[in-house]
């Protein structure tokens, strides 16, 4: 990406962090369906609007951290090159 002076890097490395949470999201949907047995249209709303809240999060946290070690990786990389 960087070869091709693609300087938009930023947006992909946030989001291949942030798809963690996304399956996180989609496994809890699964858990709901296949193991847990709620009963009531309101006790399934809020699990998944926990869950959802929950996963966001995570995405963010997940996603921060993958855009700053980028971000780390490349000024160390380019600290290394020597111009003259």
């Amino acid at each position: 990406q960087l070869c091709n002076e693609d300087y938009k890097f930023w947006w992909k490395s946030f989001l291949n962090g942030a798809s963690v949470g996304f399956y996180f999201f989609i496994y809890s949907l699964w858990y709901l369906v296949v193991h847990l047995e709620l009963v009531g249209f309101l006790s399934v709303v809020v699990y998944i609007s926990y869950m959802g809240l929950v996963c966001f999060a995570f995405a963010l946290y997940c996603g921060g951290v993958s855009l700053f070690s980028s971000f780390w990786f490349c000024r160390k990389i380019y600290a290394a090159v020597k111009v003259d």
